[in-house]
């Protein structure tokens, strides 16, 4: 018989981590073709 406990405790972390990805301010904002390519290391692509 599984506990209430542990599945409350796990449905509210996997709650708490779509929270957080939810409120990640990258998911608003869709580069476009004009926009300038990120600095950073090297891209697989190159």
């Amino acid at each position: 018989m599984i506990d209430n406990f542990a599945l409350a405790i796990s449905h509210g972390l996997m709650m708490l981590a779509a929270w957080f990805l939810l409120r990640r301010p990258d998911l608003d904002h869709e580069p476009g073709p004009r926009d300038a390519p990120p600095k950073g290391g090297d891209s697989p692509g190159a």
